[in-house]
């Protein structure tokens, strides 16, 4: 029987609190499933960095490489420079494991109220994949006469064929094996940005033609944006670049009822993948057990689909939407869901 070796990175503010209901969560379904993880906890993030004033060092990303999944709290902390933490933790984690894919499910729990009227869960149940290593985010440009009045500064959206192919291959394939609508829209802004997003067209049209069983749909960012609050049952699975993927997951979570409830990987199809919730640390709730864990033991379930262990996945996915239509809970909100962080927990582990 294997052993799956997860790094655990509680981070910061919230982190540790939600981090611990989803081990609890997890723990159980794969004892229930006979499943074995060897976990190994890792203190990087803001009390690490303002003790040693460093944040990542590369004997530790030696052993993430060396690990099956990394489970992720959160990070940021008012105290350190805004996008330290988030660029040398979170980013260079991502680049330098090849997390090139960012999956991001936006699925409407039965029982969960949304922000659009009159739609159900039957609904928004829909995908965004995003690249996750390249575009804008690579932080290749400069900046010229810095300070003066004639300051110009770059910022360059870097687009590889090799990028570019992997990341739709693998929406193609993820599409197929989803098996629901079987549609596959590629979201861009090519009638402005001519150069990189033609590119996208162009691998986008090459892969496709392997995939005769997906349907083809295409969409410009602004107008996809207006659909998913329209009509968001338009969508199936949506792949588009790192930068629109970052805006559009955001709105996704909204549709699906607020960050509480909205997780994502960083996967590496070949190698080490990395499941968080999409909300922040919020500093506020630090420390007041009322934080949702909610999106965090999602997080949890979709590491161990990606790992191969479904039955354990559809244990934890199970026990979340008995929970949350049971009417039990009272809001997504901090604070106001009628019941503490750990007793969220407490009742996902009893559903396991």
């Amino acid at each position: 029987m294997k052993t799956y070796r997860i790094g655990v990175l509680p981070g910061d503010g919230v982190g540790p609190e939600i981090i611990r209901e989803g081990m609890k969560v997890l723990e159980e379904a794969c004892k229930k499933e006979s499943v074995k993880c060897e976990f190994t906890n890792y203190d990087f993030g803001a009390e690490r960095y303002l003790k040693t004033n460093e944040v990542l060092p590369d004997s530790a990303l030696d052993e993430f490489k060396k690990l099956d999944a990394i489970y992720l709290g959160a990070v940021g902390d008012p105290r350190v420079r805004p996008g330290l933490l988030e660029k040398e933790l979170l980013l260079r984690i991502r680049f330098t494991l090849d997390q090139y894919i960012n999956l991001r499910p936006c699925v409407l729990y039965p029982g969960i109220w949304t922000p659009l009227k009159d739609k159900t869960f039957n609904e928004i149940d829909f995908v965004v994949i995003r690249e996750n290593t390249e575009g804008l985010y690579c932080g290749i440009g400069g900046v010229f006469k810095k300070g003066t009045k004639d300051e110009t500064t770059t910022q360059i959206e870097l687009n590889t064929y090799k990028g570019v192919e992997r990341c739709i291959r693998y929406a193609f394939e993820y599409t197929k094996k989803r098996n629901k609508r079987k549609k596959l829209t590629m979201v861009d802004k090519s009638n402005v940005l001519t150069y990189g997003h033609d590119l996208w067209l162009r691998v986008f049209d090459q892969v496709g033609a392997d995939f005769s069983e997906v349907q083809k749909d295409h969409a410009y960012v602004d107008a996809a944006c207006m659909w998913m609050v329209k009509n968001p049952e338009w969508f199936d699975v949506i792949v588009t670049n790192n930068m629109f993927g970052d805006i559009i997951t955001d709105l996704g979570a909204m549709v699906q009822g607020g960050l509480g409830v909205a997780a994502g990987g960083n996967i590496n199809p070949n190698g080490v993948s990395m499941f968080e919730p999409i909300h922040g640390s919020a500093p506020k709730y630090t420390g007041k057990n009322v934080i949702n864990p909610i999106a965090t033991i999602a997080a949890g379930a979709m590491m161990m689909e990606t790992l191969g262990e479904t039955k354990v996945s559809e244990r934890i996915d199970h026990s979340i939407r008995a929970l949350l239509s049971s009417g039990k809970v009272k809001s997504m909100d901090a604070g106001k869901m009628g019941f503490s962080t750990s007793e969220i927990g407490d009742l996902v582990t009893k559903g396991i």
